[in-house]
C-alpha cells in the first residue's frame, strides 16, 4: 500500500514540500517511488535497499498540466477492476537531440498509482489532488523573461483553432491530430476547430464571429491566414476590443516566419520543423500573453491593410511569390526560389522614404554639467530646406555616392514634386483612408499624392535590388533577419539593397540570414534602418510588392508602426 501524507507543507531532507507521497509505477507494481511537489519541482526517488536510489527532478516551468482518473481509465490497468487511481503530469522540458547537436523540448510523461485504502473513489479524490497541486504550481511556473510584461489567458481558456489543410505540404491539418491535439488535451484547454474551406474564409468567420464564447484564435498555417484574421479583426466595428483578442500561431506552412520569431523571443535554441511545432504548442499551453506591435498599410486604391509581418518589394518579394510553384518540398522552396532569382537576377527602380526612429541618448550622470545645463532652443530649419529642388540626373561612377543617409535639411536630399506621387519634404495633410472605418489613425501619414514631412529621410532616386520592411525577428524558419527584435519594439526595420551588388554578394547575404551574421559582412551595398514610417514609390512598370507574403496591388504604398495595438500569445 502507498503512503500518501495529507499535510500540505511537510519539510523533507530540509526542503519545504507542497506535497508528499509514496507511490507505485503506473505499469510495475514492484516498482515504489517517493514523490515530492514543491513550488518549483516534481522530485521523483526510486524506493530500493541500495544506497544509490535514482533521483530525478522535474521544473515546473517545463510542465503543461497534470490529469488524474481511476483504475478503469487510460493506462488504468486491470479495468474496472483496478481500485487504485492515477496521476500523470506532462513536461516538456530540452533534452538533447538523438541524431544532432543541441537541444530541443521533448515530451516526458511521468504516471503515479494511487492505492491508499481500497475505496476507489478515496484514491481518486487523491491523485484528483495531486493533480490539482501540480497544475496550480506549475501555472505559477510560466516561462516569463525579465523585463517583458505579460498578461495570462483565463483558465480554462476556450480557443478556436484555425487550420488551412492545404498550407506548406498540405500536413497541416495531420500535424494538429499528430501533435498538437494531445498537448492541448494535457493541458486542459479546450477548443474548436475549423478547417478553411476557401481563401479569405478566416477572415470572413472572424469578421462576423461572436468573439466573447472564445479566450483566444490559434491559427495552425503559415503565416497568409493569420494575415487574414488579422485584417478580419479591424474590419469590425468593434475592431479596438476584437483586436486584443490573443492570437496564437501554430507553424503548418512553409515558411513560418513569426512562430520561428515567436521562439526566438523566448530565448529558446533555435528549432525547425516539428521541434518549432512543440515549442509553440509548449506556449500556448503556458497562456502567456504579450503586446504586439501591427503597421498599418496604405495602397494607391486608398486600400488600407494591416501588416504584422513584412512589407517586400523586389528579389524577397519575387521569390516569395515565385517559389510557390515548389510547395510541394517544404520550407526548401525558399532556397530553390532564391537560386532562380539569382539566375536572372532583376533591378528596380524607385523611390524610397522614411521617418527614422530616433535613440535617446542615456541620460547624463546625476549632478554633472550635462545635467544642469537648462534645454537648448531648438534650432529652426533652414530657408532651402524647405524649398522644393528637382535632383539632377546621376552620373556618378560610385554606386555608394547616390545614397543619401542624413536628414532632410539640405536641397539635396530633396525630389520635387513632379508628380501626384513624386516625394517631397512639405507638411502633410490629414489621411483618409477607405476599408477600416475608425480604425487607429495613421498620425505620421500624409496622403498618398501629399509630401512626405520634412522630417523625414529621403533615399535618392536609385535602382533597388530589394526593399524589406519587417518588423519581427524572422522572415522565415531559418532566416533571422532582424537579430534584436521584438514583438513590440515598436519599430519598422528597414532594409534595402542597391544595385551593383554581385549574384555571390547577394547569395553570401541571405546565407549569413541563417545565423543573423548578415548585419556583420560588410557589404557596402546593404543598408539598414530602425523606422517609424515610409513610403515606396515604384518607377519600373512591374514588379510585386507583398505584405507578409500576400502579393497587394502594384504601386506607391506607405506605411505606419502601431505599437502594442495587437496582442500574442509568446514566451
Amino acid at each position: 500500500m502507498e503512503n500518501s501524507e495529507p499535510d500540505p507543507s511537510r519539510e523533507r531532507n530540509g526542503v519545504v514540500c507542497v506535497l508528499y507521497g509514496e507511490f507505485t509505477d503506473a505499469l510495475h507494481d514492484g516498482v515504489r517511488y517517493s514523490v515530492s511537489l514543491t513550488e518549483s519541482a516534481l522530485t521523483v526517488q526510486a524506493i530500493s535497499a541500495s544506497p544509490g536510489r535514482t533521483k530525478v527532478s522535474f521544473n515546473l516551468t517545463d510542465c503543461v498540466g497534470c490529469r488524474a482518473h481511476g483504475g478503469g481509465g487510460p493506462g488504468g490497468g486491470a479495468g474496472g477492476a483496478d481500485v487504485g487511481a492515477y496521476f500523470t503530469a506532462y513536461f516538456y522540458p530540452f533534452k538533447r537531440r538523438w541524431m544532432s547537436a543541441g537541444v530541443a523540448r521533448q515530451r516526458v510523461e511521468r504516471r503515479f498509482r494511487v492505492a491508499l485504502v481500497q475505496d476507489p473513489l478515496a484514491n481518486l479524490r487523491e491523485a484528483e489532488r495531486w493533480a490539482r497541486a501540480i497544475r496550480d504550481a506549475s501555472a505559477l511556473r510560466a516561462p516569463r523573461r525579465d523585463g517583458v510584461v505579460y498578461a495570462e489567458l483565463r483558465r480554462p481558456c476556450r480557443v478556436m483553432i484555425l487550420v488551412n489543410p492545404h498550407s506548406g505540404r498540405g500536413q497541416a491539418l495531420q500535424l494538429f491530430t499528430g501533435h498538437v491535439r494531445d498537448m492541448l488535451a494535457e493541458a486542459a484547454v479546450p477548443h474548436t476547430l475549423v478547417i478553411t474551406e476557401h481563401q479569405n474564409h478566416a477572415r470572413e468567420l472572424v469578421r462576423k464571429a461572436d468573439l466573447s464564447q472564445w479566450d483566444a484564435l490559434v491559427i495552425m498555417s503559415g503565416d497568409g491566414l493569420l494575415f487574414e484574421v488579422i485584417n478580419g479583426l479591424m474590419e469590425r466595428e468593434d475592431w479596438r476590443e476584437a483586436i486584443q483578442t490573443p492570437l496564437g500561431i501554430l507553424p503548418g506552412g512553409s515558411g513560418n516566419a513569426l512562430a520561428a520569431s515567436v521562439h526566438h523571443y523566448s530565448q529558446s535554441p533555435p528549432a525547425w520543423n516539428e521541434e518549432l511545432l512543440l515549442s509553440c504548442g509548449f506556449m500556448l499551453c503556458k497562456g502567456l500573453v504579450r503586446s504586439m506591435d501591427l503597421v498599418s498599410i496604405h495602397l494607391a486604391s486608398r486600400r488600407r491593410l494591416f501588416s504584422f509581418l513584412s512589407l517586400a518589394w523586389g528579389f524577397v518579394s519575387d521569390v516569395d511569390v515565385e517559389s510557390e510553384r515548389y510547395r510541394h518540398v517544404g520550407a526548401i522552396r525558399f532556397l530553390m526560389g532564391t537560386l532562380v532569382r539569382l539566375a536572372s537576377l532583376r533591378v528596380y527602380q524607385g523611390r524610397l522614404a522614411y521617418l527614422p526612429v530616433v535613440e535617446a541618448p542615456p541620460p547624463p550622470p546625476k549632478g554633472s554639467v550635462e545635467a544642469r545645463r537648462p534645454p537648448s532652443t531648438p534650432r529652426r530649419p533652414s530657408f532651402c530646406a524647405s524649398l522644393p529642388c528637382r535632383l539632377a540626373p546621376d552620373t556618378s561612377p560610385n554606386q555608394n555616392s547616390r545614397r543619401n543617409h542624413n536628414g532632410t535639411n539640405s536641397n539635396r536630399d530633396t525630389i520635387a514634386n513632379s508628380s501626384n506621387n513624386a516625394i517631397t519634404t512639405k507638411r502633410p495633410e490629414t489621411l483618409a483612408c477607405q476599408g477600416t472605418a475608425g480604425a487607429p489613425e495613421d498620425s505620421l501619414l500624409p496622403g498618398l499624392d501629399q509630401p512626405v514631412p520634412e522630417s523625414w529621410t529621403v533615399v535618392r532616386e536609385e535602382d533597388f535590388v530589394l526593399v524589406l520592411a519587417i518588423y519581427q525577428s524572422h522572415l522565415a524558419e531559418d532566416l533571422w533577419t532582424v537579430p534584436g527584435a521584438l514583438a513590440d519594439d515598436g519599430a519598422i526595420h528597414l532594409f534595402y539593397v542597391t544595385a551593383g551588388i554581385s549574384r555571390p554578394a547577394l547569395l553570401r547575404l541571405f546565407l549569413a540570414m541563417e545565423k543573423g551574421g548578415h548585419l556583420a559582412c560588410g557589404c557596402p551595398h546593404l543598408v539598414y534602418e530602425k523606422v517609424k514610417a515610409l513610403r515606396l514609390e515604384p518607377v519600373s512598370p512591374q514588379g510585386m510588392i507583398t505584405v507578409d507574403g500576400e502579393v497587394v496591388e502594384y504601386g506607391p504604398v506607405q506605411a505606419q508602426i502601431h505599437p502594442g495595438l495587437a496582442r500574442l500569445i509568446c514566451g
